[in-house]
């Protein structure tokens, strides 16, 4: 099928998938090793200025870059705010949580979006890291509840506690009501944003 490159258009086309996020770091070692244990991660290729990390079929889903007079991250400036890795199920999300607890990486925030079920990290360079499990059967649905007035209230979401998730999962409640954000009202941003 011929492409009309030339043909009017409303709507750029989308790429077919998010392949890679590159991060700059002063620390590269510790980047490593905390990406390959926050991911699962295997190292594709690494040298004394750059690392490639996957843990899936693409042939990196990381790439760290170590450049001299990189300086610290400045919290309050423009920029990327977080990366997000899905899981497929609210078990598997809390499993990696309490891995990841038993290997020393705390959670900076567990938070019920409405959309997702999320619990945010912080690498060692300060970037942070939602991982997320989503809380509808499609995307279809999950927008019908971004449209609606409970997410227009509060589009922030409700913390929760991971360790009481995972033992009420332990005594039989299901992950699906679990999964149902509780509508507390209106919200702000959580402090560590601020």
């Amino acid at each position: 099928m011929a492409v009309e490159f030339n043909a009017p258009f409303s709507t750029v086309k989308s790429p077919s998938k998010l392949a890679h996020v590159v991060l700059r770091t002063r620390s590269l070692q510790p980047m490593v090793e905390y990406y390959k244990t926050f991911l699962g991660a295997q190292v594709v290729y690494e040298n004394e200025m750059l690392a490639f990390l996957s843990y899936d079929d693409e042939h990196h889903r990381i790439a760290l870059v170590q450049v001299p007079g990189t300086q610290a991250k400045a919290a309050a400036s423009c920029g990327l705010e977080h990366t997000a890795f899905s899981f497929d199920s609210l078990q598997d999300l809390l499993l990696a949580y309490r891995q990841r607890k038993q290997k020393g990486i705390m959670p900076l925030w567990p938070v019920n979006h409405g959309p997702t079920t999320s619990i945010y990290y912080r690498d060692p360079d300060g970037n942070e890291i939602e991982t997320q499990v989503d809380n509808f059967q499609d995307a279809d649905e999950a927008t019908e509840f971004m449209k609606s007035k409970a997410f227009a209230e509060n589009p922030i979401g409700v913390d929760f506690d991971p360790e009481d998730f995972i033992k009420r999962l332990e005594n039989g409640e299901g992950a699906e009501k679990l999964q149902k954000r509780v509508e507390l009202g209106p919200r702000g941003l959580p402090a560590h944003m601020q």
